[in-house]
């Protein structure tokens, strides 16, 4: 009978056995994995990854990663090289070709095809003596003992250990390029990731809508300013400087502690010295700003110049978590 305790143990048991394969995959990082990083690193062309089967997504996943981190990559699948595919490998290319035993007769067949344009050949195989290991220009080992598959035959163990032997390479590979988190935003321009890494305050700050009072006002103008321009929060400026701001909390605190406003001012409720942000400041550290001091406005100012103001909801409205 299948219970939740068996399901639970059974799933622990695939995740310790793969991660234990993919530890094992440090006694074979060698000299082979250094002249594969540099051969990809001098490439003049692009980096070809080809594979049949569960190797050919593993393939299509190292090729993403890869364009995504600065190496311009293209899959290429084993069947369909050899029916007419083969014209998308250019001089100057390199070329990964994976698979768990290596004698798979796709292989077999595509491995002399792909020599005999020239182009280096790396092969990524958990058998060395197999005759992908053997024609390789640069072999690299991803033997497993076994799979994670309790009868021993779905590809598990085997095709996360190709899957990080080419992770292994795309971080060698961008610290060769010194590639940083500007960089990658080049390449990730749209969603939540994209928005994260490009986008900046003044991208979205809503300059319609600068809310600002002067010290002297009254605190019914602080309110009206605060509700009409509805980001919960009015600038106090004094010599077209911030020196403080009022917030809709701090106007409940006041009526909680004052029978009556008669004679109070902007000056009298203020916070002084807010948390200020530059229009040129990234949204992601707008929203890490907000979130240590557990606030949901900042006051935008450049060079002393009030700009406006930016709104944790505002934010999260545009994904960026």
């Amino acid at each position: 009978m299948v219970t939740k305790e068996n399901i639970i143990q059974s799933a622990k048991k695939s995740l310790i056995s793969q991660s234990q394969s993919i530890a094992k995959l440090t006694d074979f990082i060698d000299n082979s994995f250094v002249a594969s990083v540099e051969l990809i690193y001098n490439c003049k062309g692009r980096l070809i990854v080809t594979g049949i089967g569960k190797s050919a997504i593993i393939a299509q996943k190292i090729v993403a990663t890869m364009n995504s981190t600065g190496t311009p990559s293209m899959f290429l699948h084993a069947s369909e090289a050899i029916h007419g595919d083969l014209g998308m490998v250019q001089n100057g290319d390199v070329i990964i070709c994976i698979s768990k035993s290596g004698n798979s007769p796709e292989i077999k067949v595509l491995v002399p095809l792909l020599k005999r344009f020239g182009n280096k050949l790396i092969g990524i195989t958990g058998n060395t003596t197999s005759f992908l290991g053997k024609e390789s220009d640069i072999t690299l080992n991803t033997y497993v003992e076994s799979e994670a598959c309790p009868n021993n035959l779905a590809p598990t163990n085997s095709t996360t250990a190709q899957l990080v032997m080419g992770d292994a390479l795309a971080v060698c590979l961008m610290e060769m390029r010194d590639f940083k988190a500007e960089d990658f935003a080049i390449y990730h321009p749209g969603g939540a990731l994209g928005k994260k890494l490009l986008l900046r305050v003044q991208d979205m700050l809503d300059t319609t809508r600068k809310p600002f009072v002067n010290p002297d006002s009254s605190i019914k103008n602080v309110i009206v300013e605060i509700s009409e321009k509805r980001l919960g929060v009015a600038a106090v400026i004094e010599n077209d400087k911030v020196i403080g701001i009022i917030t809709d909390g701090d106007i409940r605190r006041m009526l909680n502690k004052t029978e009556t406003i008669t004679g109070l001012t902007a000056k009298d409720i203020m916070t002084v010295n807010p948390k200020t942000i530059k229009s040129s400041d990234m949204v992601a550290d707008a929203l890490n700003i907000l979130e240590d001091f557990s606030i949901t406005q900042l006051v935008v100012v450049d060079n002393n110049e009030y700009k406006g103001v930016i709104h944790l909801h505002d934010i999260l409205k545009e994904g960026i978590v």
